[in-house]
């Protein structure tokens, strides 16, 4: 019987879906859509913060529809060419079990000119009258609907033609662009029928407990930044704890926003990767669903022991600190803060921990550290290692080290943010030597731009670099860096042989999270000669809710209110066998460098 009434309200939710357009196209011809969506950077966003568009295109989709898959391009190029007469493209994933970067990195890849949305509640399909995915609705100036349905007539479920004989939005754009009533403002469409999120739910042998299921999630992906003395702003230790937060969570969880993870997992396995699996969301959200029920204190888990407040790689060597506090105001946007620590490399010397430390993680968003020569300030041409909440330090393998060029320095690019006090902090970096003989020393690979021009009110503007790896290489991981008009960045390898290699895509990039991406201990072999390409895209359009500036045309420079562009490859050279003897008080070799 469960399982009955299960069904038959799916079959109810289903109806009513089914219902929707009907209603839509009597009823809501001469409404004006402004409904609510989730864009790449989790923010609540709605149709008419797109501007004044002449027409809008919405697109709905999902990662799995063969249809949608089909079309995704065709859709993406209609939205270059019609963007200078005045239209603008979104691509709204319903999937209800679709990640918002999965999704994301399906439109990143496939129709980078279009706006992405994630439709989580559905607002936008019922405003739009849509049951099913790969339909296409066009609004008006008016953000009226004046178009539902198909893109064309050359896709079906059971087959194909060769071209299409109708371009069905092509028709109804240049209509509507014209200032003409649509001649065909309907059309049927081959799609997957949208499950409602409602019906998603699944019943299950036995409710989840906090005890028994959640705590264990806690323990995995949460509490290393929710605990007293970490990153995040409350902890997440006991049940109290989150059950006080639990709503939050579940939204949080539910739409992929916590763990922060911004790679795409069908772009690159990494061993540092930090999200829930799909098993651990559902356990999650199904606790929050099923009455938040305690469980049997038998069941709990054993307390993790986390470490106090310390040294995660250990005592360091050599300790660089940052001379005078550094003072946050209690509120306001602050920009960047660089600092060149007082020491001075003499001799080449060599690393294999590194660690960025404040003494007040509340404050400190994200931290770089690159080599400098004396006398300059940080650039992340000599990019070494980063902080971010949750992340781990950089610990190399033994044998392996990184090397500070005699007469080099150690500059920080430090990111903070208030807290609504004043508050201030002290920052460290520890700096931990070789034990045993230095084989490969840590290199570094850059693609970047210099001399890109992003023209004002672009939403999609692409830049391209490459740099060739001189060896033989096994890579470590990689880094990507841009300022906040990145929208997405794909990193590929081109060997000398064979077809490109996809290694990352970052398809919701996010200034405040700049996370690297490692992989497993054995690493990436590259051959010499491997091409390392990146493409990136740019928002500078007044949609995009952290832009400085729309109206500027933005080039490459140093403060927040420019850009950047880089694509850091962290590598090894695969036969190096240096077999360096280096004194572990100091990190020099041991008898002078070989």
């Amino acid at each position: 019987m469960r399982h009955l009434a299960r069904h038959l309200a799916s079959v109810a939710v289903m109806a009513s879906m089914l219902a929707a357009p009907l209603a839509a196209q009597q009823a809501g011809a001469e409404l004006a859509v402004d409904a609510r969506f989730t864009d790449l950077r989790w923010q609540q966003r709605r149709l008419s913060e797109l501007g004044a568009p002449q027409a809008t295109v919405v697109f709905f989709a999902t990662v799995e529809c063969p249809i949608v898959k089909r079309y995704l391009p065709r859709v993406g190029a209609l939205a270059r060419e019609f963007e200078a007469q005045g239209a603008v493209f979104v691509v709204a994933n319903v999937g209800a079990d679709d990640a918002l970067v999965d999704a994301a990195a399906q439109v990143a890849l496939h129709a980078p000119a279009c706006v992405f949305a994630k439709d989580f509640d559905g607002e936008l399909l019922r405003a739009c009258g849509v049951d099913r995915s790969a339909t296409c609705v066009v609004l008006d100036a008016g953000r009226r609907i004046v178009y539902r349905g198909r893109v064309d007539d050359q896709f079906g479920y059971s087959g194909q033609r060769e071209a299409p004989r109708r371009d069905d939005l092509r028709e109804a754009l240049v209509d509507v662009l014209a200032g003409r009533a649509v001649a065909t403002p309907g059309t049927e469409v081959s799609g997957c029928v949208v499950t409602p999120r409602a019906a998603m739910a699944t019943a299950t042998a036995a409710a989840p407990t906090f005890t028994r299921d959640v705590l264990p999630v806690m323990q995995r992906h949460c509490q290393e930044c929710h605990r007293p003395g970490g990153q995040a702003p409350f902890s997440l230790l006991d049940e109290a704890e989150v059950r006080k937060h639990s709503s939050m969570i579940g939204e949080v969880v539910e739409q992929g926003r916590m763990p922060p993870w911004y790679g795409s997992q069908a772009h690159g396995a990494f061993d540092n990767f930090r999200g829930m699996s799909p098993a651990e969301r559902a356990t999650l959200l199904g606790w929050l669903a099923g009455g938040r029920q305690q469980g049997d204190a038998a069941d709990a888990p054993a307390k993790v022991a986390w470490p106090e407040p310390g040294w995660r790689i250990g005592e360091p060597d050599l300790v660089l600190e940052v001379k005078t506090p550094i003072r946050i105001p209690a509120d306001g946007v602050i920009p960047y803060r660089y600092f060149v620590l007082p020491f001075h490399f003499v001799e080449d010397t060599w690393v294999e921990a590194i660690e960025i430390k404040p003494d007040n993680p509340r404050v400190l968003h994200h931290c770089n550290l690159a080599r400098v020569k004396l006398g300059e300030r940080f650039s992340q041409e000599g990019f070494v290692t980063g902080y971010v909440p949750g992340g781990d330090p950089m610990v190399l393998d033994p044998g392996t080290a990184v090397r500070m060029p005699a007469g080099s320095a150690l500059a920080l690019q430090a990111h903070y943010v208030t807290t609504g006090d004043k508050e201030i902090d002290r920052l460290k970096v520890g700096l931990r030597f070789p034990r045993t003989k230095v084989q490969k020393e840590l290199k570094v690979t850059i693609a970047a731009d210099f001399r890109f021009q992003i023209p004002p009110g672009a939403r999609a503007h692409p830049v391209r670099a490459k740099k060739r790896i001189p060896e033989d290489a096994l890579g470590i991981g990689l880094f990507v860096h841009m300022h906040l008009r990145g929208r997405d960045m794909l990193v590929t390898a081109a060997p000398p042989e064979g077809e490109d290699e996809s290694l990352l895509l970052v398809p919701n990039y996010n200034f405040d999270w700049q996370q690297s991406y490692r992989w497993p201990r054995e690493g990436r072999r590259f051959a010499k000669g491997t091409v390392l390409q990146a493409l990136a895209h740019y928002d500078n359009s007044a949609f995009n809710p952290f832009n400085p500036d729309p109206s500027a045309t933005v080039g490459f420079g140093l403060e927040t209110a420019d850009e950047m562009m880089y694509a850091f490859l962290f590598w090894v050279a695969e036969h190096e066998q240096l077999g360096l003897d280096v004194d572990p008080a100091n990190g020099h070799v041991v008898g002078g460098e070989r």
